[in-house]
């Protein structure tokens, strides 16, 4: 027998030698079928998680089975490199960005390196390196000429103590930024955009196209483009301005009794009258000081100021008060809404706080509402009143239903016309950072906004600046970076000095893989479309629906440049659940208690006061206390250990419940494993020959039986819905059938063992890999074709048929597979077990199920 399994030494030659080998180097065979393997690339924070581990394991997987399957795949890795942590570590600790990002970068290379992951690192990328960045700037150029950036000021969420502007997402619902914690304030500032909403209607329609992704992430991304059909209308002001709004329900015009406007709206200082104008100017500076979330939340009291103004509604001229509300945002629609209370429940709580009309033009059947007795408002269907032409039609939406009436009176008459509106706003890119990518312009006073021509790209970040606070960018004190010529005219001019969205860099990562190492473009398409789009997906449900709708709003801006001939870049996506482990927490004092200071799991208490813990499962994070270190696993376990109790604990797309049990229970079955294989590699170290199925003894064809259920239960579960923790189960199943077996000396036995390390690959490359040779192979394992399957092996000589007297099992007996229901009535009858449960007895009626029992009925 060789030595005992030591995952630590195995694990490391073999990594060594793949490397030294470039195995896991991509194939540029272009007769096999391509599979592109792709997980959402990390941020460098210096440490893996188990999350990390997780994501990446399943994706190698997946990986090293379809290269094992003859596809040539492309499995790539780099860093989401830019962003605030690194900027914000400058400051606290003292180093440059750069030098912080690159540092973690190495440490989590070798890390990732430790589990054995198949990636080709020679197409690893940085999103921070001018290699990188130098075409995402290119990108960006094209989005300018192709009139999707632009700039105007617009109303932000401020962070003040970052001194940047945040994404909705990047407020917490109290309002507060996710990384500084500081309270977000609104501010209006000149900011950069990408026109997403040109692609809306393609971005909702496409969702079609996508049927390998979750249907709830489908969904997520259809509620956040968010389309709604209706009308556009115009209402007069006394002044004579227009205020356009957007309504779904254009049927209920005839009830609007008042408008709102957002406290941004341009017109407001126009319509505000002298008398109001000091609650305007108060109003409108609480209303900066409120994040989006804060001013919209459904539960807040609602406030607002009259500005002193009137409109005219369009469809019965009668004037109505307009009013500003912090609850309408200039970012949504128009910024103005006309408001219907009898028939919308925000409407409604205003109209009730400050006593305006309410008016019913919806009577729902049966009832007959009153606005001045109502005690919520009706949004649901019923029959339209005091509505002019629409008097008597059905409410709702529908063929002869009043929304769709109320449009065609509206078009007819001259007043509104139908409408699509969507939820989605254009994509604000602008961060005012020095940690990212600078925005390729030049602000010239004779020209305008020029981009910088190609041949001038990287505009590189300079590297002589100061990180002494969490102030202004230090970009916008570098003199002489800002000033330079114009590229134009050649006269004194400015950079930009925002930098770019960490969400671009993610954007487009997934096309430069493809052609990681070309300088001259930011990718070939021929390389591009041969390997796009992406066959698997996998990262976490958190990215469900920015970077997945920022990437594909990019494929097809970069597919309508010519560069790209796919529509959608991600075929199918798997989003990983998380890793929970057991967390420990004192209910009286609601602090956090790390599990290495438990004595007694069973019995938790608190090790400073005595008290007795509340013990529950969640998300590992540092503040709980309740992480795993990968790098303490693999010290104890080794890298396979790790992978296979990853795999084993959960389905891929469920939550995965940490124990320490389980994964002690994988390295016993890898010793198991082990000692199976290196006894049978040391008895026959000629290996054996195959011999004819026809010779085959019953033990040696219920093996096979064994060993070929175990390539089709595996193979479906590695291509289906990716079922590893069945693959597993199957493996072992697998194991335990070989070791039962007598004849460890048979061509049989000997197939088993070399399918048994070939379906152990994937999930546990390096001790397979030991093993194959141990077998007396020179070619990696990882080079090896999937096994067949062989249908006929799976095909049984005998059954097992169960003996039933009165529905009761008396028990079992061996009978031809291929016995009809006549000979299975035969056989149970002549059995020992009928004769001796039916002496003396009449049967009355047999029941035979085919392949199963025969039920005897008897008196």
């Amino acid at each position: 027998m060789a030595d005992k399994y030591t995952p630590a030494a195995i694990e490391e030659k073999w990594q060594q030698i793949w490397a030294e080998q470039g195995l896991d180097r991509t194939e540029d065979d272009s007769s096999k079928p391509k599979f592109y393997a792709l997980s959402m690339f990390p941020y460098p924070s210096g440490n893996l998680h188990m999350g990390h581990v997780r994501n990446y394991t399943i994706t190698d997987v997946i990986a090293r089975v379809r290269r094992m399957q003859g596809y040539r795949v492309l499995h790539p890795m780099g860093w989401d490199a830019f962003g605030l942590p690194a900027e914000n570590a400058a400051i606290d600790r003292g180093i440059h960005p750069a030098k912080w990002t690159y540092q973690n970068i190495d440490q989590m290379r070798s890390q990732l390196k430790r589990l054995g992951l198949s990636y080709d690192w020679e197409r690893e990328v940085a999103t921070c390196s001018p290699d990188y960045y130098r075409w995402t700037q290119w990108s960006f150029i094209q989005f300018l000429k192709a009139g999707l950036a632009y700039q105007k000021e617009a109303a932000v969420n401020w962070d003040p103590v970052d001194q940047t502007v945040l994404a909705n997402e990047q407020v917490d619902s109290e309002g507060k930024s996710w990384r500084s914690g500081a309270k977000v304030e609104r501010k209006l500032l000149r900011q950069w955009f990408l026109k997403i909403t040109d692609y809306a209607d393609e971005l909702l329609q496409d969702l079609d196209q996508l049927s390998g992704w979750p249907e709830r992430v489908r969904l997520m991304q259809e509620n956040w483009i968010g389309k709604s059909t209706g009308a556009k209308v115009t209402f007069k002001t006394e002044q004579g301005d227009d205020l356009e709004i957007f309504t779904t329900r254009p049927d209920t015009l005839w009830g609007a009794t008042f408008m709102v406007l957002s406290p941004e709206h341009p017109l407001v200082e126009k319509l505000t009258t002298a008398e109001q104008r000091d609650a305007i100017a108060t109003y409108q500076a609480e209303a900066a000081a409120k994040s989006d979330i804060d001013r919209t939340a459904e539960d807040k009291e609602k406030s607002g100021v009259w500005t002193g103004s009137y409109a005219i509604n369009p469809v019965n001229a009668e004037k109505i008060p307009i009013w500003i509300a912090d609850y309408v945002l200039m970012g949504y629609g128009t910024g103005a809404i006309m408001a219907v209370p009898a028939h919308d429940q925000r409407d409604f709580a205003f109209a009730r706080k400050f006593g305006l009309d309410i008016k019913v033009v919806v009577q729902p059947e049966g009832e007959t509402l009153d606005g001045a007795t109502m005690a919520e408002a009706w949004p649901g269907d019923g029959v339209m009143v005091h509505s002019g032409p629409l008097n008597g039609v059905p409410a709702g939406k529908g063929e002869g239903q009043s929304v769709e009436q109320a449009i065609a009176w509206l078009e007819n008459e001259g007043q509104g016309q139908g409408q699509a509106n969507f939820r989605l706003r254009d994509w604000l890119i602008s961060r005012q950072r020095y940690w990212g990518v600078p925005i390729p312009v030049v602000h010239c006073p004779s020209c305008g906004t020029v981009p910088v021509p190609d041949e001038q790209l990287p505009v590189e970040l300079p590297q002589d600046v100061e990180f002494s606070g969490r102030g202004a960018s230090p970009l916008s004190k570098l003199d002489h970076w800002i000033n330079v010529p114009c590229p134009t005219c050649g006269e004194p001019a400015q950079r930009e000095t925002d930098t770019m969205d960490t969400f671009i860099d993610s954007s487009w990562y997934f096309l430069r893989f493809a052609d990681a190492r070309n300088e001259e473009a930011i990718f070939d398409p021929d390389k591009a479309n041969d390997w796009l789009p992406v066959d698997q997906y996998v990262g976490g449900i958190e990215h469900a629906i920015l970077h997945l709708l920022y990437s594909r709003f990019f494929t097809k801006v970069l597919r309508d440049r010519g560069l790209l001939n796919v529509d959608e870049p991600f075929k199918r996506l798997l989003t990983q659940g998380m890793v929970q482990n057991i967390t420990y927490k004192n209910p009286k004092t609601g602090k956090y208690i790390p599990i290495q200071e438990i004595a007694d799991p069973e019995n938790p208490v608190d090790p400073e006061t005595g008290e007795a813990l509340e013990g529950f499962y969640e998300k590992m994070s540092k503040s709980k206390y309740n992480g795993v270190a990968p790098q303490d696993v693999l010290a104890r376990y080794g890298a396979d250990t790790a992978r296979m109790f990853i795999l084993f604990k959960a389905p891929p797309e469920k939550d995965l419940e940490w124990d320490d049990a389980d994964v002690e229970g994988q390295h016993r079955f890898l010793n198991r494993v082990w000692r199976l294989v290196t006894d049978f590699a040391a008895s026959h170290p000629n290996g054996l020959a195959a011999s004819k199925m026809e010779s085959l003894s019953k033990a040696d064809k219920d093996l096979r039986r064994a060993v070929h259920t175990a390539i089709k239960e595996i193979s479906e579960d590695v291509e289906g819905e990716y079922q590893f923790n069945t693959a597993i189960s199957e493996l072992m199943k697998l194991s335990n059938a070989m070791s039962d077996t007598s004849d460890k000396a048979s061509s049989v036995y000997a197939e088993g063992i070399a399918t048994l390390v070939k379906l152990l690959a994937p999930f546990a490359p390096h001790i397979a890999e030991d093993l194959w040779h141990q077998l007396g192979h020179s070619d990696s394992i990882h080079r090896q074709s999937w096994p067949q399957l062989d249908e006929t092996a799976l095909v049984a000589d005998e059954i097992t048929l169960v003996i039933q007297i009165m529905g009761k099992t008396r028990g079992t007996i061996s009978v031809p597979a291929s016995s009809d229901k006549a000979a299975l009535e035969k056989y149970a009858r002549e059995s020992e077990i009928a004769q001796r449960y039916l002496d003396g007895k009449e049967i009355k009626k047999v029941i035979v199920v085919p392949g199963k029992l025969v039920n005897f009925v008897a008196v």
